[in-house]
């Protein structure tokens, strides 16, 4: 019966453009052949309008197919009206899951943006590794994600929201301290802590050429935990730019750039395809704006509202 209902839409459609006008319109010969001698047919072979009379009037099972016609094209323009509202709502439940090296950095000035300028959207955050967000999205339990890009997964959308650089943090009893900047190749010599496969000190094997990635460093857990482990038992840890903003005043001459090259990660929030709330969509990105420096945001979002 679905199937049955939608295949009037297109005929409802041409009837409305072709005969759905007001009795002092004369359609002139040429529209009379291309719009409505193509509807005569399209009802199991009845007459749906006398070209007889003029000006051209609905036979009598054409009326009852006209008036069925206004009912179909009433709903779809109701069902249009409900994605529009849907699309430019900002109210009801939001679900955001994001990685634990993101967490820290946006959850709170999340809430303060959406307690402040948007009370009536109940906001719900939760930490979880990479893969876990994106199962959840594919699933429908939450409605975006945001993880470290880039996602690359069929059925997903990816936003890329702000890019930054990695600096390492390191013990002033390590002889890196002394040095100003830090060149990638170095860490394969350096005794580095990381949170992948748990928390540990790096394997320099793991480091081949070419891949000095974020995911080579965190699977998950907290940026603090790695810092507070470098205070306590010396060596280095890597940790996002935007980590650096939480780090204690007493602690940041710790920090030192990472050079040769320059490791960068995009961070991203993730929606399924077939995610239609724009307006909480630009309310999530408009959040970030607030919360991340502008050198470090994204040319996209830099630009304005975002169109699904």
């Amino acid at each position: 019966m679905v199937m049955v209902t939608f295949r009037w839409i297109p005929l409802a459609a041409r009837i409305a453009r072709s005969i759905l006008m007001p009795p002092e319109v004369e359609p002139e010969q040429p529209q009379i052949s291309e719009q409505i001698m193509s509807t005569v047919m399209l009802s199991g072979g009845q007459v749906v309008v006398s070209l007889v009379a003029k000006p051209v009037v609905p036979t009598e099972i054409g009326r009852k197919i006209i008036d069925r016609a206004k009912v179909v094209l009433y709903n779809v323009g109701q069902i249009s009206e409900l994605a529009r509202s849907e699309k430019e709502t900002l109210s009801g439940s939001l679900r955001i899951a994001l990685i634990s090296t993101v967490s820290p950095v946006l959850v709170p000035g999340l809430f303060k943006y959406f307690g402040d300028t948007y009370p009536s959207i109940s906001l719900q955050t939760e930490e979880m590794l990479t893969d876990t967000v994106k199962d959840k999205l594919r699933k429908a339990e939450v409605d975006m994600g945001i993880v470290a890009g880039p996602v690359r997964e069929p059925g997903l959308l990816e936003i890329p929201l702000y890019h930054e650089r990695f600096f390492a943090y390191v013990s002033p009893e390590n002889p890196a301290y002394a040095r100003e900047s830090i060149r990638s190749e170095s860490l394969l010599k350096e005794p580095v802590w990381i949170i992948r496969k748990g928390l540990r000190q790096l394997d320099p094997r793991e480091l081949e050429e070419g891949t000095f990635t974020y995911d080579r460093f965190f699977e998950g857990g907290r940026v603090g935990i790695l810092i507070q482990v470098v205070n306590d038992n010396g060596g280095i840890t890597i940790i996002p730019e935007t980590h650096t903003r939480l780090i204690l005043y007493s602690l940041q001459h710790c920090l030192r750039p990472i050079v040769d090259p320059v490791p960068v990660r995009t961070i991203s929030l993730v929606i399924r395809d077939d995610y239609i709330h724009e307006a909480k969509l630009n309310a999530v990105v408009e959040a970030v704006k607030h919360i991340i420096p502008g050198p470090l945001l994204d040319d996209v979002i830099r630009k304005g509202h975002l169109t699904l």
